[in-house]
């Protein structure tokens, strides 16, 4: 096999399949990036059994073949080559599967693996999908992400619904403290998909998209797997199996308090709030309601603050604590002026959501001593 790449165009492939290279196997070969170079176009694999990229590169084949080479190497090795960007990179191996990588001066000689020991990504059925923009989709996983749990206690909670019915697509998350919905409106109507989608998946696939409203997605479907193609570019995952949570049964129109606050003030003064409050400080936010005026107080080991905001409220006072992250988290990714938020009592879930339905974030309160504040 023998390639020549622009450095730039290389090391934009790899670093796109590089995101899909096991760090904890004991198959070493899964260590490895896949170059495909058998037939009239370049591809780069990276497949470690539970998320597989695949992306084709420009270059020039002057003699066809494959190799693994180990990832970590490979890409240092391309990286550092020129600092120029546009140099020109050519990769050459034998029948011994050694490796030449050389760009001006500079020649290095590997170890390559033979490519027939890769892992292909599996083969998924193109008859059940959907297709929208890249900057929907972007958006979408921005707007849910951060409320994903951050480790496996509950396998349901790492990773989030993707569920179509007809023209729309709930993207649903949730960590326990806190549930994202976000609402779709797709261009075309389609069959009914319900499936749960690795939160490590999606993020990975968020860095990925470039996020232009002119290019789409689309989104494939089968049992045991999900199908993201984009541009040059084939992200394959398994999908996490079992039924979701009924979310429907946590969500309630019922409302005793309806407060509508300007978002950018409201997030300027949480952010303030946390100032005071470290990694493990459980202190809540306490939201003291009467009239048209909102208290926000907190107390922690670092101080106190207070401050106050006006608002326009529908229905009883209240005074309820939360998690001020967790609220901060909803309010940065939302892009409304105004937010509207209700709450029943201090002890069941504050809702934000919009009167279209485009959104709805559920925050479960905190307790808290009343007589303290």
């Amino acid at each position: 096999m023998k390639l020549t790449f622009q450095q730039d165009a290389l090391l934009n492939g790899i670093n796109i399949v590089l995101k899909a290279v096991s760090s904890k196997t004991t198959m070493t070969i899964l260590e490895c990036i896949f170059i495909d170079a058998s037939s009239s176009e370049i591809k780069l694999t990276a497949n470690d059994m539970e998320l597989g990229i695949e992306t084709k590169v420009e270059g020039t084949i002057l003699e066809r073949g494959k190799i693994a080479l180990e990832a970590k190497l490979f890409s240092e090795i391309v990286r550092k080559l020129s600092s120029e960007g546009n140099s020109l990179i050519t990769i050459e191996s034998d029948e011994k599967f050694t490796t030449t990588i050389s760009c001006e001066k500079s020649v290095f000689d590997i170890q390559g693996r033979d490519g027939e020991e890769f892992a292909y990504l599996p083969y998924i059925e193109r008859d059940n999908y959907i297709c929208l923009s890249q900057f929907s989709l972007k958006e979408v996983i921005r707007q849910t992400i951060f409320s994903i749990a951050p480790n496996d206690s509950n396998k349901m909670m790492t990773g989030e619904l993707f569920q179509v019915t007809g023209n729309q697509l709930k993207v649903v998350s949730l960590d326990g403290h806190r549930i994202s919905i976000r609402n779709i409106e797709l261009k075309d109507t389609y069959h009914d998909i319900k499936v749960i989608v690795p939160g490590k998946t999606l993020n990975e696939i968020s860095k990925i998209l470039d996020g232009d409203n002119e290019k789409e997605v689309l989104i494939f479907f089968s049992p045991n797997h999900i199908l993201f193609e984009f541009g040059d570019t084939i992200v394959v995952s398994r999908l996490i199996e079992g039924d979701y949570f009924r979310i429907d049964q946590m969500l309630s129109s019922d409302y005793e308090t309806k407060i509508l606050v300007n978002r950018k003030e409201l997030l300027s003064c949480l952010d303030r709030a946390t100032i005071l409050v470290r990694e493990n400080d459980k202190k809540p936010l306490i939201i003291n309601v009467e009239d048209q005026e909102m208290q926000l107080k907190i107390n922690s080991s670092f101080g106190s603050m207070n401050a106050e905001m006006s608002i326009h409220k529908t229905g009883r006072d209240i005074m309820i604590g939360f998690n001020p992250k967790f609220l901060i988290d909803a309010l940065r990714i939302i892009d409304d002026e105004e937010v509207a938020l209700y709450m029943l009592n201090a002890k069941t879930p504050c809702f934000i959501r919009d009167e279209e339905g485009k959104y709805i974030y559920l925050i479960l309160p905190v307790n808290f001593n009343a007589a303290s504040v």
